[in-house]
């Protein structure tokens, strides 16, 4: 068994073996350190950004409450405007009616 490695060591193949093998653990262990400094540098402000998400959807629901408020009083006022202008119709009639020349 040691003479198979002792004739791998000596010829190119076992050396294109061995620079392959080692190209191929400092890759993993370039992927693995690269992917747990990420992590690290990254993981607050993901948690940052999701904070700064629920505080956001928490205004947007209370300006929908304010729209839904704010429709709800125009509603009211138009309606008043309407009876307002029904009430105007009214007078501009009594108006008129007053203004006829009594015979």
């Amino acid at each position: 068994m040691t003479q198979l490695f002792i004739l791998l060591a000596q010829s190119v193949t076992g050396a294109v073996i061995t620079i392959v093998t080692l190209l191929l653990v400092a890759a993993l262990i370039g992927y693995f350190t690269a992917w747990f400094y990420a992590k690290s540098v990254y993981t607050p402000v993901i948690k940052g950004l999701e904070t700064d998400k629920q505080n956001l959807i928490s205004k947007v629901d209370g300006l929908n409450d304010d729209i839904k408020k704010l429709n709800g009083k125009v509603e009211k006022l138009n309606e008043k405007i309407s009876k307002l202008e029904e009430e105007v119709e009214e007078k501009e009639k009594e108006i008129k009616h007053l203004k006829k020349p009594k015979k």
